[in-house]
């Protein structure tokens, strides 16, 4: 699937500089879609910037839930006070939403009557409050343990909260148990018996682990309701570097209605995800997961926000003090959000050595088309041979830019117009925006090559693995034909 990603491209004009302008024909995938820019579909849930707020114990509980910072013995009021000091750190971090948990014995028993004191502070305070149902830890098999329970609690809450438009209602936390035509038959029975709750604030998980929201976004019977989706590291263990990690987004086919309300990572271990993954996977899953998200326009809540106990936290509370665990990772998070901007990791090369750059989908090299030493010349794949027209060096220009010229042409990669499937050429190297690139650094040996100018990636055309193949520029995709190996002879 292709998509835009948003950059403003620099035009760079030079009096008396002309090129060939003419544009490689565009080979689209079967079922491709493009999406537009600044289209009002992709701000429609970005404005969910989260954390959860979990039970020690995990949420799975056979008694009440009792988020971290909380006890079972509070009153209203104690509960209350405490809440206010756990949203406010989260809002201090740049949160807007806090996702806890619900289930039958805390609807239904004293606790609610306490409970409620933290559900009330955090959505008074302008917060958006997701409350989830998670099952019992004694069952954990995806179902619904007791439907007439189910209902009571669903009731108990929709009773206080319908009316409060800052609460949000998550029908059922990863309902693995379920086929995807029977969950769709559940969230019709939940829709039929609380027909006052407005859709646009109901959750759907997706069918598995909250993995297929394609499946339940496309039942008319939902087309109100906003969708839930969960992604780990272990969900994928094809998945590698970052740009893999971004076209589980990507994949979503509905962007304006999806929430990602968990994915998380260690924040205890040091790591710095804001540096070159190199073969950390948890840094590729996290960069990929953010920009992902950030590029798509759609809302998160981090997994988890607090959580005693949980190295995958990013805040602790000691004391009634909330500190950050790794700073890096918050900065992430909060780029995810959209309230702030950060570097992407940048590559770094031998600027005197040779290189090939081999395409991660077929395997093939970028290559001069017939060793042309012309301006103008094309620039295709081919199977590596060791030819001096396949050959690179990469010539820093300093924040994560490059120059790249070929060996046998001395002319470098440019791009003559800022159009999505334009051929990409070599010319003599004169300075201009086209002929520089942004090369990230994606993980375990890969790139992702944009141009300075257009904002777009350095792709092969139509994802083919055929030699001959033209190498052109497209909207970044994070797609196999885009992730490049730059490998030093």
């Amino acid at each position: 699937m292709k998509r835009l990603l948003f950059y403003f491209p620099l035009v760079v004009l030079v009096a008396g500089c002309t090129k060939n302008m003419k544009e490689n024909l565009v080979t689209k995938m079967p079922g491709e879609k493009t999406m537009l820019a600044n289209s009002g579909l992709l701000a429609a849930t970005s404005d969910f910037k989260g954390m959860n707020w979990a039970d020690p114990a995990d949420n799975f509980k056979d008694d009440w839930v009792v988020p971290s910072g909380l006890s079972s013995s509070d009153s209203y009021a104690t509960t209350a006070t405490k809440a206010i000091n756990i949203v406010n750190a989260f809002k201090q971090r740049g949160a807007n939403t806090i996702r806890i948990p619900i289930n039958p014995p805390t609807a239904s028993q004293s606790w609610w009557n306490s409970y409620i004191g933290a559900i009330d502070t955090a959505a008074n305070s302008g917060m958006k409050v997701i409350i989830a149902y998670w099952e019992a830890a004694s069952s954990r098999d995806g179902v619904v343990d007791n439907l007439t329970q189910f209902w009571a609690m669903w009731q108990t809450v929709v009773n206080r909260y319908s009316g409060n438009g800052n609460v949000y209602f998550e029908v059922f936390n990863e309902p693995h148990g379920y086929s995807l035509a029977n969950l769709n038959n559940l969230y019709a029975d939940w829709l039929t018996h609380y027909p006052n709750v407005p859709k646009n604030r109901i959750l759907l998980d997706g069918a598995g682990y909250a993995t297929d929201v394609n499946g339940v976004g496309a039942d008319s019977r939902f087309s109100n309701c906003l969708l839930s989706f969960h992604d780990y590291t272990w969900f994928d263990n094809t998945k590698h570097t970052s740009a893999d990690w971004e076209t589980a987004i990507y994949a979503l086919a509905y962007p304006d209605r999806t929430v990602v309300t968990e994915f998380g990572i260690p924040m205890t271990t040091g790591t710095d995800y804001l540096a070159a993954p190199g073969t950390n996977g948890d840094a590729t899953y996290y960069q990929g997961m953010t920009n992902g998200i950030r590029n798509s326009g759609i809302g998160c809540v981090y997994w988890p926000g607090l959580r005693d106990g949980d190295y995958y936290a990013v805040t602790a509370l000691s004391g009634g003090t909330v500190t950050t665990t790794n700073a890096s990772g918050l900065a992430r998070l909060q780029y995810a959000w959209g309230l702030t901007n950060i570097a992407q990791p940048a590559a770094t090369f031998d600027g005197s050595a040779w290189y090939k750059i081999i395409s991660s989908k077929s395997g093939k090299a970028v290559d001069v088309y017939n060793s042309s030493t012309s301006n103008g010349g094309t620039i295709d794949q081919w199977s590596y041979w060791g030819g001096n027209n396949q050959q690179w060096k990469m010539g820093s220009l300093g924040s994560g830019q490059f120059s790249i010229t070929n060996r046998n042409s001395n002319k470098s990669l440019d791009t003559p117009s800022n159009s999505g499937g334009t051929g990409i050429i070599q010319w003599d190297y004169w300075g201009g925006a086209n002929q520089q690139w942004n090369i990230v650094d994606i993980g375990f040996g890969y790139y992702q090559v944009l141009n300075v100018s257009s904002g777009m990636a350095l792709d092969v055309n139509g994802g083919s693995t055929a030699n001959g193949a033209a190498v052109i520029q497209w909207y970044w995709n994070a797609g196999g034909n885009q992730q490049w190996q730059i490998v030093k002879l």
